[in-house]
């Protein structure tokens, strides 16, 4: 018997390029637990403070950034890892071309 499962071989290569002044994203898993989401920022490029409703980890593949939590600041490059809670007030900037893959738990209610 095979027991489904999602196999991908290289994350990167799902975003193979990353246009100057953008952010790219890309869903590649979803189900009742989990959304995976895999955003490509050009240097420089932000997204903004803002909150998720759900708790959230983000894991850095390539690239470096600067990643504020609540009041805190934190350099991430590739291997970075962060678990953030429901709610916390969030942002990531890029200060190189950077690959982040972000988890997020869905509603178990």
């Amino acid at each position: 018997m095979t027991t489904k499962y999602d196999y991908i071989e290289n994350l990167t290569a799902l975003i193979p390029e990353i246009l100057k002044d953008s952010i790219v994203s890309r869903t590649f898993h979803e189900d009742e637990r989990l959304k995976v989401i895999l955003f490509g920022f050009a240097e420089g490029q932000e997204l903004s403070k803002h909150t998720a409703s759900q708790p959230a980890m983000l894991h850095f593949l390539e690239g470096e950034a600067m990643v504020k939590l609540g009041e805190d600041e934190q350099h991430a490059h590739a291997g970075t890892w962060i678990h953030m809670p429901a709610h916390l007030p969030h942002s990531v900037q890029a200060t190189q071309s950077t690959l982040m893959l972000l988890i997020l738990y869905q509603d178990m209610d």
